[in-house]
């Protein structure tokens, strides 16, 4: 009886590692892609980040970390004083400012118009998602001219309040943060709606209305019954709009006039005018480590909202 339980354990252990060879072997197609496409443009980076800037342009391969140093400081040329790097740092700052105001503000417009569309008879529930990803049939290009003449000083917005009287002379809002921030937050907002609609789409509303029945107002209802349990969607949707809106460079560039720079804005000045690869190179993998930072967050926090689930 051990001798026959042995053999088909083994038999078992030839079977899964037939198995895992089989799926390794079709897996590889996609792995030589995943290594050519994605891990070879981040080696480049990696290695002209310790480079020397060329003269015209390009890299001269003499190893130097005076790229990572440029990031944060800055040497003057003629007394090699060394200083912070303003500029630099400003503009990092606005990126995860206006990335952050972004996520949020897709959050407070974005949850109620999930509310609503979970909330609607299934029948009509599709023709209000189909609603919701129609900018998504749209160039980005195009969608941020659209919100440009929006906010012009002869757009949409302005022309509505001088008609009124409201307003004596057109308000300055293009080539702003705040510009930036509405046209960001319009070309991002629907993935934020898409996943808290996930989320509500498998919510029990029956809890809300035994919520109700316990003598709980609509804040409680909202903070202790509904938030709770929609907070995966709301968690991944804030990824999802957070992470593109760090690395945002069309928005910025046609609504920010080319004066109130983002992160993806200076890396291309520097890779274009500015001719100093090594430095766009750093500044790259700076990006992609407050977007690992960012990821990093979002998995701790889902691993937690699991585990309590679990318990």
């Amino acid at each position: 009886m051990s001798k026959t339980r042995t053999h088909q354990e083994s038999l078992e252990a030839q079977a899964q590692r037939k198995e895992v060879k089989r799926n390794l072997l079709l897996s590889t197609p996609a792995l030589i892609v995943l290594i050519c496409a994605a891990s070879g443009p981040l080696l480049i980076m990696v290695v002209f980040s310790f480079l020397t800037s060329g003269d015209y342009g390009g890299v001269k391969w003499e190893w130097s970390t005076q790229a990572w140093f440029q990031v944060a400081f800055y040497r003057d040329i003629f007394d090699d004083t060394v200083s912070i790097a303003d500029a630099h740092l400003s503009i990092l700052w606005r990126s995860v400012r206006l990335s952050f105001l972004t996520t949020l503000t897709a959050f407070v417009l974005g949850f109620p118009t999930a509310y609503f569309i979970a909330t609607r008879p299934p029948e009509t529930r599709n023709i209000w998602l189909f609603l919701v990803t129609i900018p998504f049939w749209t160039n980005l290009l195009i969608r941020t001219f659209a919100i440009l003449e929006i906010i012009r000083n002869q757009g949409v917005v302005n022309s509505f309040l001088l008609m009124l009287g409201v307003i004596d002379q057109p308000l300055d809002m293009l080539y702003t943060d705040i510009a930036i921030l509405l046209g960001m937050t319009y070309v991002y907002i629907p993935l934020m709606i898409l996943p808290i609609y996930a989320s509500m789409e498998r919510f029990d509303f029956k809890l809300v209305e035994a919520a109700y029945d316990l003598y709980a107002s609509r804040w409680k209802v909202m903070k202790r019954v509904i938030l709770p349990l929609v907070k995966p969607g709301v968690v991944a949707g804030s990824i999802l709009v957070f992470i593109p809106s760090l690395g945002a460079y069309v928005t910025p560039r046609v609504l920010g006039g080319g004066k109130n720079l983002m992160l993806g804005n200076l890396i291309e000045l520097q890779f274009g005018q500015g001719r100093n690869w090594p430095l766009g190179a750093a500044l790259s993998l700076t990006l992609l480590a407050i977007v690992m930072i960012a990821l990093i967050v979002y998995v701790r926090s889902a691993q937690k909202q699991g585990t309590t689930h679990g318990h």
